[in-house]
C-alpha cells in the first residue's frame, strides 16, 4: 500500500476520524478490453470544502534508473516538492513544457539537482534532453485524497471523513477529458464504496525506452 497518498492521517484528529468513523473508497479501473489498469490516479474531492484539511506535503521523488522515470507516474498533492535523483551512471537532463510546471534541471548525476515545487494542479509530462524516449508524468491533484492504481488494477483510499465526494480518474494514455469520468459518490463508516471504471486508452500511449547500453550519440 506504499502508493496510497493521502493527507488523511491528519485528517483522523482534525475530523473526528480517529474514533472509528473513517470512511473507505475502492476503486478499479480497466481497459476498453477488460484488462486491469496500473498508473491510473482516483481522485475524490470533498463536496464539503471542511473535509480537504490538509498538512504540508511531503518531500517526494522520481528517480531516474535504467535510462526511465521512476516511478512512470508520480501523484503529488499541490505544493509537493519533488526530488529528482539520478541513480544511472550517465548524466541526464530533466525537463518540462507543461502549463502546470515549467522547469528544466542542467545535465547533472546523482542527487544534487535542485528539488522543484509543483505549486498548480494539472499534469506535468516528464523528459530528457538527451535521451528522448524517456517520458514520465507528474499528476499534481487538487485534493488531498487520491491513490494510484497497481498492476492489478486496484486501489483503496482509506480515511476519508465521510461525507459526498466527486470522484474521477486520470491516466496518461486516456483518450477523454478526466471530466468525464467524474461521478458523485456519498461514502460512510458503515461499509466501503467501491467504483468500477472502463477507460478508452490510445493504442500504443507509452513510448518504447532503449533499455542498457548506449544511446545514440551519448553515453
Amino acid at each position: 500500500m506504499h502508493n496510497f497518498i493521502s493527507a488523511a492521517a491528519v485528517l483522523l484528529f482534525a475530523c473526528g476520524t480517529a474514533t472509528g468513523s473513517a470512511a473507505e473508497l475502492r476503486a478499479l479501473v480497466k481497459d476498453h478490453h477488460g484488462k486491469r489498469v496500473a498508473d491510473a490516479v482516483v481522485l475524490a474531492t470533498p463536496l464539503d470544502p471542511k473535509s480537504a484539511l490538509h498538512t504540508k506535503p511531503p518531500l517526494d521523488a522520481v528517480d531516474q534508473v535504467d535510462k526511465q522515470f521512476v516511478p512512470y507516474v508520480k501523484a503529488v498533492f499541490v505544493g509537493s516538492k519533488v526530488r529528482f535523483p539520478n541513480s544511472d551512471h550517465i548524466r541526464h537532463q530533466v525537463y518540462s513544457f507543461s502549463p502546470a510546471k515549467r522547469f528544466e534541471l542542467p545535465l547533472y548525476g546523482g542527487t544534487d539537482a535542485t528539488p522543484v515545487v509543483f505549486d498548480k494542479p494539472g499534469v506535468v509530462v516528464l523528459g530528457c534532453n538527451i535521451h528522448d524516449w524517456m517520458v514520465g508524468y507528474i499528476y499534481v491533484s487538487d485534493t488531498p485524497f487520491f491513490a494510484k492504481t497497481e498492476a492489478a488494477g486496484t486501489v483503496s483510499l482509506e480515511d476519508l471523513p465521510p461525507g459526498e465526494y466527486s470522484v474521477r480518474v486520470w491516466h496518461p494514455g486516456m483518450e477523454h477529458a478526466e471530466e468525464t469520468t467524474a461521478r458523485r459518490v456519498t461514502v460512510s463508516a458503515d461499509a466501503p464504496v467501491t467504483l468500477e471504471w472502463e477507460l478508452n486508452l490510445k493504442p500504443g500511449f507509452r513510448v518504447p525506452r532503449v533499455s542498457g547500453g548506449a544511446s545514440p550519440g551519448y553515453p
